[in-house]
């Protein structure tokens, strides 16, 4: 009887694990462009505190825009959208390791790289939600 009472009353489905508003490279995007930017004061500035303090926040923010790249690639993408863009798995790896090469180094080239990529997922993110 309990079963019953607490069963679902109406049955939905969702392309994602939540509504799909959620989900958005953006975030992504905003944590890389703060990479990139402090990988150009870096360069710009000689104090060793602040250098230290840079590379520091530099850091989080990369794995911040890892964290939000994984988070596309699990929870947002899903079989369909592997099969309509096969190279999205290869993207996102790639991705994934430019921002681990922007982590670890001050070389602003190492941020436009993660840019470069999570450019190319967001253009695909933006055809999924068209169809």
């Amino acid at each position: 009887m309990l079963s019953r009472l607490f069963a679902p009353k109406v049955k939905v489905s969702a392309h994602c694990d939540l509504p799909c508003g959620v989900y958005d490279p953006a975030q992504a995007r905003v944590e890389a462009e703060s990479v990139k930017a402090i990988q150009e004061k870096y360069q710009a500035n000689d104090d060793p505190h602040y250098r230290a303090r840079a590379t520091y926040i530099k850091e989080q923010r990369a794995e911040l825009a890892k964290h939000h790249i994984s988070v596309l690639w699990s929870d947002y993408f899903k079989a369909p959208h592997f099969e309509k863009y096969p190279q999205l798995h290869q993207l996102v790896n790639d991705a994934l390791k430019a921002a681990s090469a922007a982590k670890a180094s001050t070389d602003p080239a190492t941020g436009q790289k993660l840019l470069d990529y999570i450019a190319e997922i967001d253009k695909i993110f933006w055809e999924t939600k068209k169809a």
